[in-house]
This record gives structure tokens, sequence and C-alpha cells, in this order.
């Protein structure tokens, strides 16, 4: 018989709303709850990823799988549930969401299979919560435990229910497999309102109906929406210049010739970038020659693009300047693991291509490895405003990658996306930043992490201790066996290397490749 637990909704609910709007909000809402204005709310959206070092420890080996109109965001990212409909209590300005899709996080390796369902958002209470079912075949035979109205966190609620900080439950640390989550800072949760396009109106008069307030927005300060600057009308667009310069087409670049600058974003894999400075491999990622990280062991943006392009015909080649080191398993100073990229090159041709790199495993240096598959949104390359710009390339690895990584992931695995911009005059602009973010040349470091970085420019610690993947913080031990998890030869070589403390394995499984 399945285990069901039920929370104690009105303790649970006292606790939450004592401490996220304070024991003045108990007061007043105790005090009207019998003619508060409840006011129907629909189309909302909610983005929570609930930790980032569980979808690390997750992606490593296993899965997430979104489903019922639910959605995870590229690079093992955060997960969004829609079509969000509940009420706004107009005296107490807060909100109470339901949000259709489901999520399932499994990992046969590790033995359990988690589902979470009817996700929650209720602002006066200031917390998150789901019905959850896990199913634990770790011990052999199936264990169940099931419970509705979970509180999964505790939500910092903002006036913009934007990037609030969430703490996670004792709860969510007992469905997740480890007690060390409770109290554990969350993953930052947004509620949106999706509004559909609609046409601007015709005069620049508000009708008394657009002059109403439509997203509520709740907060502990109870500051009534309506005082929101964010209701403002837009600028007006009339002043806006509608005449071409005379210049512009003298000025816009050929449909072919040489690239005069870009960048590409690539965070290579996620789980990789976490497992090397989490607490297995305890290593470090850096970046040299121009190459930056984003925060928080993020992408890579490689820069000082060169290559040629033909809108015409879709095709693009461009090389890359910059490089990225991954480093880790040190024993007695020498390092089981290795790794630089550098000079990237991608190529698209009607939206498929290539993306390759100089490979140095272990001092081996093998030149142009074809690391990845690439397959564009779009076949098109046009131009605008003299800049290509192709985003969320899907990578695949190939089995030249597969070897390159030591066999950690097989050919077929899915890699992180790829962005591309690049210009085609010297006066064009690129886009700042992008999905790859922007951080400086250095080092993002776990506990053995230090200062030094990789050859090729200055290079400083960023980081601290790096992500967690795994351990106690992961829900269980690593996993030694297991053929359908996406690195079997990494569960293997991590179980090892925590047992003799070396990283031996991995430099052996890297010579024996070579050979």
């Amino acid at each position: 018989m399945p285990v069901r637990r039920r929370r104690s909704t009105a303790l649970a609910a006292a606790v939450a709303t004592a401490a996220a709007l304070g024991a003045t909000v108990l007061a007043t809402a105790g005090a009207t709850t019998a003619t508060a204005a409840e006011v129907p709310l629909q189309d909302y959206e909610l983005t929570w990823g609930i930790k980032q070092s569980y979808r690390s420890y997750v992606g490593m080996f296993g899965t997430f799988t979104p489903s019922g109109g639910a959605t995870q965001a590229a690079g093992n990212g955060a997960f969004t549930f829609v079509d969000g409909t509940g009420t706004y209590d107009t005296t107490g300005h807060t909100v109470d969401l339901a949000f259709e899709g489901g999520l399932v996080s499994k990992s046969a390796a590790h033995g359990f299979e988690i589902t979470f369902t009817d996700v929650r958002f209720d602002s006066k209470a200031g917390e998150i919560t789901a019905d959850i079912k896990k199913v634990d075949t770790s011990a052999g035979a199936p264990k169940t435990t099931e419970g509705d109205d979970v509180p999964l966190a505790t939500v910092a609620v903002t006036r913009a229910m934007k990037d609030m900080a969430t703490t996670l439950t004792a709860e969510a640390g007992e469905y997740l497999g480890s007690a060390t989550y409770a109290g554990a800072a969350g993953d930052p949760l947004t509620v949106v309102q999706k509004t559909p396009p609609s046409t601007p109106p015709a005069s620049p008069s508000p009708s008394p109906s657009q002059t109403r307030t439509q997203e509520p927005s709740p907060s502990a300060s109870q500051t009534a929406p309506t005082e929101r600057p964010e209701t403002e009308s837009p600028a007006p667009t009339s002043t806006k210049t509608t005449e071409a310069g005379p210049s512009a087409s003298a000025t816009e670049a050929p449909t072919k010739g040489e690239v005069a600058d870009g960048t590409l974003g690539w965070g290579v894999k996620q789980s990789f970038r976490a497992y090397v400075v989490g607490p297995v491999a305890k290593g470090r990622v850096t970046v040299s020659g121009g190459a930056t990280q984003a925060a928080g062991n993020g992408a890579f943006t490689f820069k000082d693009a060169t290559g040629t392009y033909d809108t015409d015909a879709d095709k693009l080649t461009a090389s890359f300047q910059g490089a990225v080191n991954f480093k880790g398993h040190e024993s007695g100073g020498t390092y089981g693991l290795d790794l630089t990229l550098s000079n990237l090159k991608a190529t698209l041709d009607g939206g498929s291509g290539k993306l390759s790199a100089d490979v140095n495993s272990l001092g081996t240096l093998t030149k142009g490895v074809v690391l990845a598959d690439l397959k564009a949104r779009s076949a098109d390359l046009a131009a605008e405003k003299d800049v290509i710009t192709a985003d969320g390339v899907a990578a695949t690895l190939t089995a030249a990658g597969a070897k390159a990584f030591g066999g950690f992931y097989p050919a077929g695995t899915a890699l992180d996306a790829v962005d591309l911009s690049v210009a085609l005059s010297d006066d064009a602009q690129l886009p700042g930043g992008g999905s790859s973010g922007t951080g400086g040349t250095g080092t993002t470091g776990g506990s053995a992490g230090g200062s030094t970085g990789g050859t090729g420019g200055t290079a400083s610690t960023v980081g601290g201790t790096g992500t967690t993947t795994g351990g106690s913080t992961g829900g269980g031990a690593l996993a030694t066996t297991g053929s359908d998890i996406p690195g079997p030869a990494l569960a293997g070589a991590a179980g090892v290397a925590v047992a003799i403390g070396a990283g031996a394995v991995y430099a052996a499984r890297r010579r024996r490749t070579q050979q």
C-alpha cells in the first residue's frame, strides 16, 4: 500500500503567513475574511527551478520530463508551469494560483521517480506547494510515498512577483532524497501573467476599462496595486523616426564576404561543468585567451570571430578566439582530468552544421576535432543590421566528441545549445551578452579550485565551493551501475574516485582512448 501523507493545512498556513507577511497582516486577514472581495485570475505562468544543484544531480544520471504544457528551459534550466488560475484578494492584496502541467524527475541509476502535479502559489501563506508521488526502488521492492499540497518552499513575496527568494522545506528534503535541503536556498521564483498581444488603441485617451489595473501584484507591504508605476501608458510612438537615412543602402553589407567580428556562446554541457567543480572531481573551470564565463559556473563566450558568410546560400563559417580548461581529480599534484578546448569553429549550411575545436587532453593535442553536430532553428541566415544571429542551435555529441570526453557521454547526447552572432561590417553592433551571459576571464572552482588560471590569460577565482552534485546534497551516493544513464563511464569512474580518492580511473581511461 502506498504511504500518503497530508499536511496540517491550518498550522502550516498560519506559520508560513506569519513568517512571510507578519503578525499585522494576520490580524487584518482574520478581520476581513468574511467580506474580502476576490477577483478571478487567469493566464498566469510560474517559473521555478527547485534548486540548481538538484537539477545538476538528476541531469547527470537521469532525466526531467515535463508534461501537460509544462516546459523546461534549455541547458537543464528552470521549469515553467502554465495556465495559472485563481483569485486576487483586493483587501489583503494577495493571490492564490493553481497551475497546469506536471514534472517527472527520474533516475534509474539511483532508483527513484518523483512526479510533481498541481503546483500552487499562495502569496498570503508565502509558499509554493505541489502534489507529489515518489516511487523508490533503491532497496529492491518499490516503495511509494504520496502527498497532497506538499509545501516545497517558503517564498519571500515581492510586489513584482519576479525572482522571489525561496527556502526549501523539510518536506522538500524528504521527497528529493536529502535532509540537507531543509532550510537551504532554492532557486528564485517568478509568477507573471501572460497577456496576449493587443493592437494599440487608435485614440491616445484610454477608455475607462483600460485604466483599470489588470495585473495584481501582492506584496508584504500591502501597497495598493493601483499605485504601480508600471500601469502608466507607454510613451507615444508618433515621434519615432520612420525615414531611412540616405546612406542606409550604401552601408549595407553585401550578401557574401568575410566576417568582421562575432561571438559564440556555449556551455559545453551543464552537468559536466557541475561535475568538474563538484565534490567528486573537486576541480575547476578556467577560461583564457579572451573567453569569458557567466557567473554561477555558467556558459562560456568565445569572441573575435573570423570567417566567411553567404546569406543567399545560407552558409556561415566562423572561428572564435579563447579557450576553456576543465581540471579535476587531483592526486599528488597530478590531475586525472585535464581537458582544454580552444579555437572553436562553427559551420552552418542550410541550418545544419558542425562545431569543432582543438582538444588538449592530459597533454595530448588533437586539432580540429568535430565535437558536435549542429541544427539551427531555421535554415535562413538573413542578416539584420549587418548581424547574423542564430540562437538556441541544438548541439549533439559526435563519436569523436565522445572520445574527447573520455567516454563520459555516449555519441548522440544532447549538449548545451549554441548561440551565434556574427557582424558583417566593422560598425555593426553585436548583441550584448546574450543567453550565454558575460563574466570576467578567470576560474570557477570547487574546493580544490585555488586561484591558478589556465594558459593564455590572467585568471582569478570565481564561485567559491562550486556547484554540489551527488553526495549528501544530491539525494544519495553516486551510483556505479546503470547503462541507461547519460554517462555510465562517468558514474563508474566517480564511484571509484570516491573510494580511492585518486581520480586515476579517468586518467587511465583517457590514456587507453589515446592509445
